[in-house]
Parts: structure tokens; sequence; C-alpha cells
């Protein structure tokens, strides 16, 4: 097979995403620690199933446009570090084919290599042995066959990919000790091989199926796209642009915003005047986007639906009437459950964005979050390692904007971080006082283990409860209050002064004061306990 149009193409996306959905309880079941998440494979498939599902609505005949729409959607639809790595790969493996209309063996191969160089430049601190290895490794062997043996074939290209990531996923073990003492494979590296299997198989002529199990809930997820596609709101604005947005304004930059809410969208400038059409369930977002580049002249938005045209008209002209007020700093955070979004709305947070560690935010959430926000300076607090490259990839996409990402990995340094906000003082002094706390405050979570496995010599028992202190498993015993005891035993010191005790949904506070009376007996801190009615974390601590 000489070249790879843009109908074959369809075929492996498609090919890929399926296989990817078959085999995502598998990949989360590789993951290291075994606590009660959603993680690699599930963040994977929702990632790539969000841009693919966009691609194959392209309406085009070059490889080119396609892959264009398939690294939009990927971006917004990136859900933790392997979803975000793997948006980054296809990424760059768009930018090596923007301009084709087909694609040959040997412009695969270079697209290949240009994925993972990109994906190794968006990531500050590549850790090898991950899906960055198996990506780098594949990508750079597949190219130099692919050049020294003159390859034409772009089934062979993909062959060779295949056969290099499958032995370089087998060899992650032993760059990354963790793995071999659990005795897995990196998991999002095994969530690549997975695609790039589903690719390989469209290029013989077999498009992988979605299994039994997951096409009852693709199908469900079909339905509701089909749905917004039917009953979105039409809205259509003339925009007088003002001096900065006949600055910056541009017709690409704003088309790729409006396509985050909506679709079938036309965006054209004359001179100061700008014309916008989209059909998105979101028509105050798109005319909050609109009024950051200047002023309407015309502007109407009309329900699809119909019955409630008057209700809607009233509302935007409510919205456009009463703009938002402008703030000196808005703050976005990510928060598990009901009780901890109070904790961190009572500290000035504008926008707590429901997740955490059972369902990681996209960068789309990320983004849509910050579109409802007026302010100088947005700072942003993920509060999970896991979440923390899809906050910085929003950044990048709202780069119009003056946006920090504090990269806070615990709930108690989120909590830290907005106790040292002070919106009387400048920027500066407050990303230099939030840093601060979040480098100061210890983190300690006691869950549940779903599995037996063997963590740095720890012996951990499935239905055990484990104490995780920072990034490590310290503790895992049969009783909840008794590991959570012993892992505070490892947290506290004698310079300990303030702990906060954050009890879930699966504990009460009956047996959350059991554990401040022991942190009162052993020290001289003080506790304070929240219901933070969390899921997963039977206790959340944070010691300072």
């Amino acid at each position: 097979m000489e070249s790879i149009n843009s109908g074959l193409l369809k075929d492996m996306l498609k090919s890929g995403m399926n296989n990817l959905a078959n085999h995502s309880a598998e990949i989360d079941a590789l993951n290291v620690f075994p606590v009660p998440d959603g993680d690699t494979g599930t963040n994977m498939n929702l990632t790539f199933s969000n841009g693919v599902k966009d691609a194959l609505k392209e309406d085009a005949s070059t490889v080119g446009k396609i892959c264009k729409t398939l690294s939009r959607g990927l971006l917004m639809g990136a859900r933790g570090n392997s979803g975000v790595i793997t948006s980054q790969i296809f990424r760059g493996f768009y930018q090596a084919v923007e301009d084709l209309e087909e694609i040959d063996a040997m412009q695969l191969a270079n697209a290949l290599v240009n994925g993972s160089r990109v994906a190794y430049r968006a990531v500050m601190r590549p850790v090898e042995g991950t899906i960055l290895t198996v990506v780098r490794e594949a990508a750079d062997y597949t190219y130099a066959y692919t050049v020294t043996e003159e390859i034409e074939d772009c089934v062979a290209v993909m062959q060779k990919m295949v056969d290099e990531a499958n032995e370089s996923l087998l060899r992650t073990p032993e760059l990354l000790p963790v793995l071999e003492e659990v005795g897995v494979v990196d998991s999002g590296g095994k969530g690549l091989c997975v695609i790039l299997e589903g690719f390989l198989s469209a290029l013989k002529g077999e498009v992988i199926e979605l299994s039994e199990s997951t096409s009852n809930v693709d199908a469900s997820q079909t339905r509701v796209e089909g749905q917004e596609e039917e009953y979105g709101f039409c809205t259509e604005f003339i925009l007088r642009l003002n001096e900065n947005g006949m600055r910056h304004f541009s017709e690409e930059q704003f088309r790729e915003e409006l396509a985050t809410i909506g679709n079938s969208i036309v965006c054209v400038q004359d001179e100061d005047l700008v014309k916008v059409h989209v059909h998105t369930l979101e028509p105050k977002t798109a005319i909050k986007m609109g009024k950051r580049q200047g002023r309407f002249v015309k502007l109407k938005v009309e329900n699809m639906q119909e019955q409630h045209d008057n209700i809607l008209e009233k509302e935007e002209s409510q919205e456009e009437s009463v703009p938002q007020e402008h703030k000196k700093y808005a703050i976005i955070t990510v928060a598990p459950g009901a009780g901890v979004d109070a904790m961190f709305k009572e500290l000035r947070a504008d926008i707590v964005i429901g997740g955490g560690q059972t369902m990681n935010p996209s960068t789309e959430d990320f983004v849509g979050a910050i579109s409802k926000l007026n302010a100088d300076h947005i700072l942003i607090l993920p509060n999970n390692s896991n979440i923390v490259l899809a906050a910085q990839q929003a950044q990048q996409v709202c780069e119009d904007q003056d946006i920090h990402v504090l990269p806070t990995k615990t709930i108690p340094q989120g909590l830290s971080a907005c106790v040292m906000f002070n919106p009387e003082v400048e920027l500066e002094e407050n990303l230099e006082e939030m840093q601060e706390a979040i480098n100061h405050v210890k983190s300690g979570e006691v869950t549940y283990a779903i599995k037996d496995t063997t963590y740095e010599g720890l012996e951990i028992k499935k239905d055990e409860y484990m104490g995780i202190f920072g990034k490590d498993i310290v503790v895992s015993c049969p009783d909840c209050l008794e590991a959570t005891k012993r892992l505070v035993d490892q947290m506290l010191d004698e310079d300990s002064e303030l702990v906060t005790l954050i009890y879930g949904q699966d504990s009460n506070e009956e047996q959350a004061q059991v554990i401040a009376d022991y942190i009162e007996e052993i020290s001289e801190a003080e506790v304070e306990i929240y219901a933070g009615k969390q899921p997963v974390y039977s206790f959340i601590l944070g010691v300072e």
C-alpha cells in the first residue's frame, strides 16, 4: 500500500479508538497504585474518542484537514497525564502532515517521529519507562528502518511501529523500578500500543469494532451527541472589533476557540467587522468569547427546539445587558466532593470543577471555566498530579489571558494555597506566598486497595486500607482507623502545628473525632475537622 488517503485514515482512527475502548479496563488494571480510580485506560479512552469522533465527522478529502480536527479534539478532550501526552503525540503527527492530501510510507514514518518529539517537549521533566519512551523508541526505529530499507509500503511501516512499540513496552520495567516491583508494564505505553494495533488492523482491511460490553456505552454516547447536534442553539452575531481586537484578532484562532463549544462554524472578518455563526449548547459562552473582542452590532440566538425561543432570547438579552463584574483575580480549582467544594468556595475560589482521582477534568473543562471569568489574572489549582498537564494545556489554549497554573498535587496543597491568597496584593507576591504554602504542607490520604500487590517492599492485600503519605504508600492494614493512626504517626513531627482532617463519603464525624483525639494525644497540633464528602478517600489529611 503506497499511500493512506482520507477515507483509509478515518478507518484507522475508528479502529484504533474501538481497540482502545475494548482494552481500557485492562489498561486501568496496570496501575501501579492499587487505588480505586479510573485512571490511564479511562483517561486515554475518553481523550482519544473525543478527538476521533470529531475527525470522523470531518467532511474533508485531505489527511491534513482530518488530522487537524483530530488534533484539536484530542487537545480539548485531554484528561490526565496519559491523555495530554497522547494529544501531543497526535498534535506532532498533524504538524507533519498538515499540507498533505495523502500520506506515503516515508511521510508516515516522519509524522510518527515528529509526534514523539512534540510529546517530549510538552513535558517539563520527561520520565523514561513511560508512554514517552515507547513512542520515541518505536518511532525512531521505524524511521531508520523505512529509510535504510527504502520501504514504500505503509502497512510495513505501521507493522514495524507496532512491533517496536510492543518491544519497548516490555522494556519499561527495566527503566522504572516500581513497574518491575509490581510486575506490570507501563499503562500509558500499553494504551499507545493498542491504538497502533487498531491502526494496523485497518490498514490490513479489518476495522476493529467495539466489543459488546463497550458498544452499549458508546451507543448511548452517540445518542447524546446526536441530540446535541440537533437541539443546540443557533448563535449569530456581528461584532465591531475594539482597539485590542483590531490588533490581535485572528479568524483561525477564533474559529478554533468556537470549535471547543460547537460546530457549523462561520467566522468572516471584514476590516473592523466580524460575522460569526455557530451551533452550540453554550450560547452564553460564545457571546462572552465575542465580548472580549469588541461590541455587538447585531446579536441573534435561536433555540433549535423552538419551544424555548422566547425564554432563551430573554436570558441572552439579560446576559448582554449585565456584563460579568470585572475582577483583578479569579481562582479555578478542582475538588472531588461537595464538602471540599464548599471549603474552596469559602476560601475565595470562583469556580470549582468537580473531579479528582476518580475523574480527571479535561482541557476543555478548564477552558470552559476560564471563559466564564472576567479577571486580569486567573489562578488554577489542579490539586492532583494527574490533572496538572490538562490545566497547563488549557493555559496554552487561552494564551490571550493571563493564566497561572500552580501545580498543586493534593487537596491540602490547594487549600493551603487558597488560605495564603490575598486579593489586595500584587500578582508576584501572591504567587510567591501561595507556592511557599504549597511547599510546606504535608499531605496524606487513606483509601482501600483494589488488588494484592507489593509497593517498595510493603505487602498490600486487596480490600485493606492504605495510608498514602505524599507519593508513597506507607501503611496497609485491615482497619481504616488503625491505618489512619499509623499514617498520622509518620506525618507528624515536633514542628506540626495544624492538622486539617477531611472525612469522606464512607466515613463519619465520629470516626474523624477518634482520629482528632489521637492526634491531640500524641502531639501539640491543633485539629480542624471537615466533612469533605469525597469518594475514594476515607480521610484526607494536611499537616502544617
